[in-house]
């Protein structure tokens, strides 16, 4: 009896078929990427001309700038250094590269600008305020947070007290004073922290010595502060400590010299020791006989 013949799979046709769907899937995703990649670019092409629209529309023509916030600089000085002006484009002004040249000025401590369409750009500063002027040979000047902004010249403002005695490295140290770490010692800054204390207690009203009125602050080292104020330029010694205590007895002090007519004036008081203070009176010249 012969054997029945077992059908034959075509299984060369299956895999012809899963080629071809493989081969048709791959079509369909490079014309999806094509599609996707055409509609990118379309989108870039059409934003980038709306820009090119836009930043060269008269609409958008800037025809107010608000500065607000200077004192010191004119609005022409500010504009000048923002490098902006009236017609210019609102929307093709870079703010950032605005506020980075208007930080680039020594007396603008900071900047910030903003655009109000459709016309309007906004430039707001806040200046730098002197506080003192630092001799190291070359004269700078100094911040109320005791930091150098710029170099002096005689059109800066004439009033400043003069600080001498001090090393570049003590402002490094007091713009950087952090607690120490265990076991750690960091650099001192105590001459130029006694100096700021001296300088704030100038700006308080009613200050027995208002910062305006002191000359110049002498600082040693080992002694310590040497303040030279008024129009006579009277010394007054302070040495390191106790400000405000030293600042409420040369208060007692020169309302106790304008009640007594025998002493004409001071020359220096040493505060250095508040229980012994030492006044020098000004010398004079005893009027000779029969002058």
């Amino acid at each position: 009896m012969a054997k029945r013949k077992k059908t034959r799979k075509n299984y060369r046709k299956g895999q012809k078929l899963k080629a071809w769907r493989r081969l048709l899937g791959r079509l369909a995703l490079g014309i999806k990427v094509v599609a996707a990649v055409s509609a990118f670019a379309g989108m870039t092409v059409f934003f980038i001309l709306v820009h090119e629209i836009a930043t060269q529309c008269d609409y958008f023509a800037a025809e107010t700038i608000t500065i607000e916030g200077n004192r010191r600089l004119t609005q022409e000085q500010v504009a000048r250094q923002a490098r902006v002006r009236a017609g210019d484009n609102i929307l093709s002004v870079n703010l950032s590269l605005v506020r980075s040249r208007l930080m680039a000025h020594p007396w603008i401590a900071e900047a910030e600008v903003i655009r109000e369409i459709p016309s309007t750009l906004i430039i707001r500063i806040k200046e730098q305020r002197a506080l003192a002027v630092v001799d190291f040979g070359e004269k700078f000047l100094i911040n109320h947070q005791g930091r150098i902004f710029k170099a002096w010249n005689p059109t800066d403002q004439p009033d400043l007290p003069v600080i001498k005695g001090l090393d570049l490295s003590d402002l490094e140290v007091y713009g950087h004073l952090e607690p120490s770490p265990p076991g750690v010692t960091m650099p001192d800054s105590t001459p130029f922290r006694a100096v700021m204390q001296v300088l704030e207690l100038g700006q308080k009203q009613g200050s027995i010595l208002p910062n305006h009125l002191i000359r110049q602050i002498s600082v040693d080292r080992q002694i310590g502060l040497t303040i030279h104020a008024f129009d006579q330029l009277k010394a007054i010694s302070l040495g390191y400590s106790d400000y405000i205590r030293k600042y409420h007895m040369l208060a007692e002090l020169f309302s106790y010299l304008k009640r007594q007519p025998s002493i004409f004036d001071f020359d220096r008081v040493d505060l250095n020791n508040l229980q012994r203070i030492v006044v020098n009176p000004t010398k004079t010249e005893s009027p000779q006989q029969g002058d």
